[in-house]
């Protein structure tokens, strides 16, 4: 397979001559091939066949042990002033980035394959898709892209159609720590990566793509991208709301998109469209509709179980990847808090031993079509979207935030959004209690200055009377004595229930100086051990707190300097003012 487009074969024969490949192949999605990658990887050991009695098409891949996640610090976005770039980012000047890294490239695939994946980030058929195609060397990164995307022949159709493409060449070079660079290019929509293998790093298309790139794209065009989840919540009467969703890691990301209704919730169902990243779009009507440019998850693994996230659990029992877990004497992957078996071989192929840590990494993945989501929503592939009706930011605090508020209206919502923090656990730190600012979840993934991307947001109440309500939730609030006061998980569903009654305007709410509360009445807690004391302690607001955390947001705003949005400023004082 080759193009009829001269802008993709001159680049692909221009990457080609640089890198020197023995054979450059243009990857069909097809599933014939996928088998052939899978085939190829076991009998160069870069893949471990596992037990297919009980996990049918299921394989293992260990990775370098210096490549085992995303390299925040060497990640770059080249743009052409630093100032572009933002406090948010590493920059480096293009022509400098550039000029490093076709020094790396230089001969690099000899000996290799040189793997042409055309991919599309959406619904083939969606207005709202874009397309990329990434050069890599890695079968690993083109087995990923066929689960995670959609690769092959009818994307490089619609490519050859659009005329357009995000470009990205990768190389696992010589897996050298040294060597390792990520590096993004907006003003050209050009990816390189180097160095690694690992999968935020490789497969282009997931967080360089379809966050730093387009996060770009969508300001130059008017929409937004977003590390958001889409989930559909459908009630007994049959109607049904899509909601997007933001959380900085460690806050329950992943087990909101895949939730579970309780028992005492009977008739309500919830729909799975995108556990990781929401297109965000205008209508010719003003409403704002989504789409998850993805077609997989690449989740991590440790923590999955029956009781956790029963959906994620039955989703990677067959046709899955999984990366960097232990193995069972029955060769059955195994991974912390599974809850099945006990790991035999850990995670870099050692017999496993308690004293050494953990079996599987902690930072283990699994890749997997969203098809085998149980919760899977057909809509996910509707080319229009699905129309928002709330957008959700949540934190992990442990006293400030209340369990739910709403913004008063769309820019002191963008205020809730840039303000949004979790505080470190002492599983991810040695500190606990840290601070840690994370706009709209977007830290790291943000491909452009923080204060410009605000603006962008701030930019949508003149262009529609109808945006979402937005909301913030805080699942994580505790007691004196360190014990969680809401039970979480499925029970989250009462939160986002009355949510719904807000957007339905079916209930009234408190006023506050940080936004609408909930009466005490309209949370159903049916069946919850919850007393009226800690359903009043949830949804307290202590003014003290909360004016030396917009002391706080305060200076973390002013650390963007002028081009902070001055509406952003004046939401921030009117909050200031309420309080005081």
């Amino acid at each position: 397979m080759t193009t009829r487009l001269s802008a993709l074969s001159d680049w692909v024969a221009e990457i080609a001559k640089h890198t020197q490949p023995d054979n450059i192949y243009w990857c069909q999605g097809t599933d014939r091939e996928y088998r052939d990658l899978v085939r190829q990887m076991l009998e160069s050991d870069d893949l471990i066949e596992l037990n297919q009695e009980h996990y049918p098409r299921c394989y293992l891949h260990r990775s370098n042990p210096t490549d085992v996640a995303r390299v925040e610090h060497l990640t770059y976005v080249c743009s052409k002033s630093k100032q572009d770039a933002g406090p948010n980012n590493n920059w480096m000047a293009p022509k400098a980035a550039k000029q490093m890294m076709q020094n790396f490239f230089k001969g690099c695939m000899r000996g290799r394959t040189l793997y042409v994946i055309p991919y599309c980030m959406g619904p083939l058929d969606s207005p709202y898709a874009r397309c990329g195609v990434e050069i890599t060397d890695s079968a690993y990164v083109a087995a990923n892209m066929y689960l995670m995307t959609r690769m092959g022949t009818d994307a490089l159709k619609r490519i050859e159609k659009d005329g357009s493409f995000i470009k990205g060449v990768h190389s696992i070079g010589e897996l050298d720590p040294e060597r390792r660079y990520i590096m993004h290019f907006p003003d050209e929509l050009l990816i390189m990566s180097y160095g690694s293998g690992y999968g935020g790093n490789a497969l282009l298309g997931k967080k360089c793509h379809a966050l730093r790139i387009a996060s770009h794209q969508a300001r130059t065009e008017g929409w937004l991208a977003e590390h958001m989840l889409i989930v559909g919540l459908e009630n007994p009467d049959g109607e049904t709301h899509y909601l997007a969703c933001a959380f900085p890691s460690a806050c329950g990301k992943t087990n909101l998109a895949m939730l579970i209704p309780p028992e005492s919730l009977a008739g309500w169902k919830i729909w799975t469209l995108g556990d990781d990243i929401a297109w965000m779009h205008l209508d010719e009507q003003g409403q704002l509709r989504a789409i998850n440019p993805e077609a997989g998850l690449f989740g991590v693994v440790p923590g999955t179980n029956l009781n956790t996230n029963p959906n994620a659990y039955k989703m990677i029992q067959a046709e899955t990847i999984f990366t960097n877990v232990a193995v069972t004497k029955e060769n059955d992957p195994w991974w912390e808090d599974k809850n099945v078996g006990e790991p035999a071989v850990d995670w870099q192929g050692n017999l496993y031993d308690p004293k050494t840590g953990a079996a599987a990494h902690p930072n283990s993945r699994f890749t997997v079509s969203a098809k085998h989501n149980p919760s899977y929503s057909k809509l996910a592939e509707a080319p229009e979207g699905v129309p928002i009706s709330a957008l959700i930011f949540g934190g992990r605090r442990r006293e400030l935030a209340p369990l739910i508020y709403q913004a008063k209206d769309w820019a002191h919502g963008v205020l809730v959004g840039a303000s949004v923090a979790s505080e470190t656990t002492a599983a991810a730190t040695g500190e606990v209690g840290v601070v840690r600012r994370d706009p709209m979840a977007m830290k790291p993934f943000c491909g452009y200055n923080f204060a410009d991307y605000w603006a962008h947001w701030l930019s949508f109440s003149d262009r529609s009377g109808s945006l979402p309500s937005i909301f913030h939730v805080n699942w994580f609030r505790q007691d004196t004595q360190g014990n969680f006061l809401w039970p979480g998980f499925g029970e989250n569903l009462r939160v986002l229930r009355w949510i719904i009654e807000r957007c339905e305007k079916r209930v009234g709410a408190v006023e506050s100086p940080i936004g609408y509360l909930p009466k005490l009445e309209d949370i159903d807690c049916t069946g919850l051990d919850l007393n009226k004391d800690t359903i009043e302690q949830l949804l307290t607001v202590n003014p003290e707190q909360w004016r030396v955390e917009m002391r706080h947001i305060r200076e973390y705003l002013d650390e963007f300097g002028e081009r902070v949005p001055k509406q952003l400023l004046a939401e921030h004082d009117k909050i200031v003012q309420a309080l005081s």
